[in-house]
């Protein structure tokens, strides 16, 4: 993969300090990190935004999650491994991750409301916006993730 842009973000700084500004506000939010990492990572798996996933994983380790629940997130739904409050979350960034397709069900916002406050609902939708734009810039520009010595050797074997 070839980037097409090598460094997007300097093309437009102001867009990026706002974006900052609003990664700021949502991590003032009280919402968990260890929460916040698990929708950035499931809508990147769904955008297959390599970058992100790489950058998701990565925080969600350092916020002490789980190998197993990092392998199983994309089958959430299948797994015993999530709390209904993650499952409301999860099911709720897959509806506006694919809002195209799914239309934001009522089913979906009533595990969020039965698990969120409407401010927390508001900042959960944010930050799920917020994920999608950064996966599509890193996506559209074609970004690659930073590779390790040791994948790098695995790759090469």
């Amino acid at each position: 993969m070839t980037a097409r842009i090598k460094d997007a973000f300097k093309m437009v700084p102001a867009g990026i300090k706002a974006m900052m500004a609003l990664e700021a506000s949502i991590g003032a939010s009280g919402l968990a990190p260890d929460l916040l990492e698990l929708i950035r990572l499931r809508a990147s798996q769904i955008n297959g935004c390599t970058f992100c996933i790489h950058m998701h994983v990565s925080a969600a380790r350092a916020h002490g999650e789980t190998e197993m629940r990092l392998h199983m997130l994309s089958s959430w739904r299948e797994s015993s491994l999530y709390s209904d409050r993650e499952r409301a979350a999860l099911a709720w960034t897959e509806a506006l991750t694919l809002l195209a397709a799914t239309g934001a069900p009522d089913a979906d916002y009533d595990l969020l409301k039965a698990e969120f406050s409407e401010a927390e609902q508001v900042n959960l939708t944010m930050a799920i916006g917020s994920i999608n734009l950064w996966n599509r810039l890193q996506v559209g520009f074609r970004a690659e993730h930073p590779v390790g010595a040791a994948d790098r050797a695995a790759v090469a074997a």
